[in-house]
């Protein structure tokens, strides 16, 4: 049978009942985890409250798999050495770097410049084509905390990435 070819043989012998019990229960997991996240959203004020780090830009704050976990307040202003996230237009990934600079004009308006720990130069090269600077609009969040190398075996094996070194496996949270 073809079903059971796909190596779905279980579900061949359950009854209607059965399986209909099986997609409810499935549909009740996914949307506790959209409510969870959505949740997050909400009292983070981030549009994407956890982040995962992935590449070793940031080392040796941040190595490739820890998961930060991000706020992102409207009246918590950004200030230099702030650990930022932010997408550039044109980039589907967001960006884990430190501000580098800040340019406040009178009118509210902020200027920010980053640049990753582990880079040798700012990062004008990765912003959209004729961006200089950063706004706060491009700012998806700030990291608050840690939670080191949770997913790092899994960058592993899809990106062939050198060993990291020691970090602890606990929450860590950030100076401001």
């Amino acid at each position: 049978m073809f079903v059971e070819s796909l190596g779905f043989g279980d579900l061949a012998k359950m009854s209607k009942r059965q399986l209909l019990y099986q997609v409810l229960n499935f549909g009740m997991i996914v949307s506790s985890a959209l409510m969870i996240w959505k949740g997050l959203m909400v009292v983070t004020g981030s549009e994407s409250p956890i982040v995962v780090v992935l590449s070793g830009s940031m080392e040796p704050a941040f190595h490739r798999g820890d998961l930060l976990f991000l706020t992102n307040y409207k009246e918590d202003p950004i200030r230099v050495g702030d650990i930022v996230v932010f997408k550039v237009e044109g980039r589907d990934i967001p960006i884990v770097h430190r501000v580098l600079k800040l340019h406040e004009k009178d009118d509210g308006s902020v200027k920010i410049l980053t640049k990753g720990d582990n880079n040798s130069v700012d990062d004008r090269g990765l912003y959209a084509p004729g961006q200089l600077w950063l706004q706060k609009k491009d700012i998806v969040g700030r990291a608050r905390g840690t939670l080191c190398w949770v997913v790092s075996d899994y960058l592993f094996w899809f990106t062939e990435s050198e060993s990291q070194t020691a970090c602890p496996s606990e929450i860590v949270p950030q100076k401001h």
